[in-house]
């Protein structure tokens, strides 16, 4: 099988951008697609401001940052991944709109040995592989916020998922400099089942009066050696994708531990969403 050299992304977010970028950056051709025109002009911005800060801040050089935009192309049509060897799709932790996705991939993508991935955070994968016409090449990669830092990909293979799709993930994930783990199709997977309820514990804290944010953060920086105490962790990670992670493995596993506390159901609907827009359990500048 010829390696991977042309790459689609689906979604210029906060993951679909780093996983675009990173990919560009170690030498790959990646088209990336996003919903509108606008959507498309705001990822671009996204990978721009990124590739600068690695130049400020002396990760790679202008001429590096260069050459990787210049890997990246951006489209608002999906017939456009025609002929991608693997596709990521990176869109909002949505059942529905992930299964979209992949269904209208399954019809565009020419290459019927081409694999074609979800950056799904708890949604399990068989549900997404089943809505395809190629289920053995649909597979659970979970990348880590943000991508261009963090290490670990998680490579979750449903129960149809053929061994090659499984070893073609795990050589893209070193293709990247990642290091890959393998998880099970359970939701929630390998780190999300450990680290979900530890932040709903966070956030049940608050919400009982029992410490404040910033008491809790610090307490598990300074007492546990964490880099970043759960709230700051939550507002990083966003506390609309937090509610949905929480919600699919409560659907899956029906604990208590993982039912989003009613304070997180609150900020959510009142748009308190953590850094991507300003404001959650603390308030960031724009």
């Amino acid at each position: 099988m010829e390696p991977i050299t042309r790459l689609g992304v689906v979604g210029c977010g906060l993951m679909g951008s780093g996983i675009a970028e990173v990919a560009a950056r170690h030498g790959l051709g990646v088209r990336v697609a996003e919903a509108t025109p606008d959507a498309v002009a705001a990822g671009r911005r996204r990978i721009t401001a990124s590739l600068d800060r690695g130049v400020r801040r002396g990760k790679l050089t202008e001429e590096q940052r260069d050459q990787a935009l210049a890997r990246i192309s951006f489209t608002h049509d999906l017939s456009e991944m025609a002929d991608r060897q693997f596709v990521v799709e990176a869109v909002a932790e949505n059942r529905d709109i992930k299964t979209d996705v992949l269904r209208a991939l399954d019809k565009a993508v020419e290459d019927s040995e081409a694999v074609l991935a979800t950056n799904t955070s708890s949604i399990p994968i068989v549900d997404l592989a089943v809505a395809t016409e190629r289920p053995g090449r649909v597979i659970g990669m979970h990348f880590f916020n943000p991508v261009p830092v963090q290490r670990l990909v998680e490579v979750i293979p449903a129960l149809i998922t053929s061994p090659a799709t499984v070893q073609r993930t795990r050589d893209f994930a070193e293709l990247l400099g990642k290091q890959a783990i393998q998880a099970p199709d359970r939701s929630g997977f390998v780190v999300n089942a450990l680290l979900v309820p530890y932040l709903l514990s966070a956030v049940r804290m608050v919400e009982s009066g029992a410490a404040r944010p910033d008491d809790i953060d610090q307490g598990m920086e300074l007492g546990c050696a964490h880099p970043m105490g759960p709230l700051r962790l939550l507002d990083l990670i966003g506390l609309d994708t937090a509610q949905a992670v929480a919600e699919s493995m409560y659907e899956e596993f029906k604990e208590p531990l993982y039912a989003p506390p009613a304070l997180l159901r609150r900020m959510v609907a009142a748009g308190h969403l953590g850094r991507k827009n300003g404001r959650g359990f603390y308030i960031y500048d724009a």
